[in-house]
């Protein structure tokens, strides 16, 4: 853990530039190492394809994503991350926001330990 999951409307597929929002939130992410093993970091994005926005009158679109990691974190390291986070979310659909109906969010989900189950190698190549 963590990871960062976005959701985006397929009404924005060609501006969005997703490939770079996800470098951009693994970044902020790998500068806080000492909260988040690299080796746990996964970003990925989901394009949907049925959705409904507000009335659904207008081309309305929606990015959201969501941060789960796991226990242990205090709460002014989460909230740091999550603005950190979301400034990077407003700051990339900057330019799109201005042109058009959007909607950003952003979510946190913390995890206990209990109930999680992970097998991972990666984690070796970042120990030093």
């Amino acid at each position: 853990m963590p990871h960062f999951i976005v959701e985006y409307t397929d009404n924005i597929k060609k501006e969005a530039d997703i490939p770079n929002l996800l470098k951009k939130v693994n970044d902020v992410l790998i500068s806080r190492s000492h909260l988040f093993p690299i080796g746990g970091i996964r970003s990925r994005a989901v394009e949907l394809q049925d959705y409904r926005v507000a009335d659904g009158a207008e081309d309305d679109a929606f990015v959201h994503a969501i941060l789960k990691i796991g226990a242990g974190r205090s709460p002014k390291n989460k909230k740091e991350t999550c603005d950190e986070l979301f400034e990077v979310i407003k700051d990339h659909f900057a330019d799109l926001f201005t042109r058009r109906y959007l909607a950003l969010s952003m979510e946190l989900i913390e995890f206990s330990e209990e109930g999680t189950y992970k097998h991972n190698n990666i984690h070796k190549r970042f120990k030093k």
